[in-house]
């Protein structure tokens, strides 16, 4: 599960589900459903991910963080996720395309995840919570 969440001026984003890393997937769908319809974006070509943190939180804003640098680097959408997390070091994978502003129907642009409202944390009922607002 995703979902966005009020914050003013920016946007959050939240991915909920039953693994770590399913929610840092699930967050990162979030992300693109901010920019875009990820429906749109076409799971064409595979990028690499990697990042590192001594704590979930930070690691979390690190991962959103580096998924806008590859964003903008490449001129890329991305729609397709495969987080795996090894203690603080995470290795990702991430399935996408290059923008086409006339298919993919570009709603804002995000600059970059900020540490409002950044928690990573499992709830009571076992499901892991990560979230932040990115700036848009």
């Amino acid at each position: 599960m995703w979902e966005h969440f009020h914050h003013q001026a920016d946007i959050g984003i939240r991915g909920v589900a039953p693994t770590l890393e399913k929610a840092f997937e699930d967050a990162a769908f979030a992300l693109t459903a901010v920019i875009c319809s990820p429906a749109m974006v076409k799971p064409l070509h595979r990028v690499k991910v990697s990042c590192e943190a001594d704590e979930h939180d930070l690691l979390f804003a690190d991962w959103i963080n580096a998924l806008i640098y590859e964003m903008d680097i490449r001129k890329m959408l991305f729609s397709r996720f495969e987080v795996r997390i090894k203690g603080h070091q995470l290795t990702a994978f991430a399935w996408g395309e290059p923008v086409d502003p006339d298919r993919h129907e570009l709603a804002v642009e995000v600059k970059a995840a900020t540490y409002m409202e950044l928690k990573v944390f499992q709830r009571p009922d076992g499901q892991w919570l990560a979230q932040c607002v990115v700036d848009v």
